[in-house]
């Protein structure tokens, strides 16, 4: 049995799971409205770089980031698998790879009651260097 099924919340993780893909959806990153929709209002980051983001500073700054235009690179993502941690909050980890950048990846998604849908409450970001499993 998987982590998501042993925790009771498969369709939670799952919802995660989508949002998570949506995020990744240059036409999602480069709209403030489509990807304001799946940021918590009390969103951050640790990003990959080391930079801390707010919820603010990240819709400022999204469209700009890489895998936000149709015609660049894609982010491909791998081994995405979450777990239900209470009702309404899920943790995901997940690798991406970006423009032969390899990330690591962790976010926290939480639904609070009168929400539209799951949000990204957390996300954090590491580079795995050439060479690293």
């Amino acid at each position: 049995m998987d982590r998501e099924a042993a925790a009771g919340g498969p369709d939670e993780v799952q919802q995660a799971i989508a949002g998570e893909l949506r995020l990744m959806d240059p036409r999602v990153r480069a709209s403030r409205e489509l990807a304001g929709r799946l940021l918590d209002p009390e969103f951050t980051e640790v990003g990959a770089s080391g930079r801390r983001w707010t919820r603010d500073a990240m819709l400022a700054e999204l469209a700009a980031h890489p895998g936000s235009s149709a015609d660049g690179p894609r982010y491909e993502p791998s081994g995405i698998t979450g777990a239900r941690l209470a009702p309404g909050l899920v943790h995901l980890t997940f690798e991406t790879v970006l423009g032969g950048r390899r990330t690591r990846h962790s976010s926290i998604w939480r639904k609070r009651d009168g929400d539209a849908g799951w949000r990204m409450y957390h996300h954090q970001a590491t580079v795995v260097p050439p060479g690293v499993e």
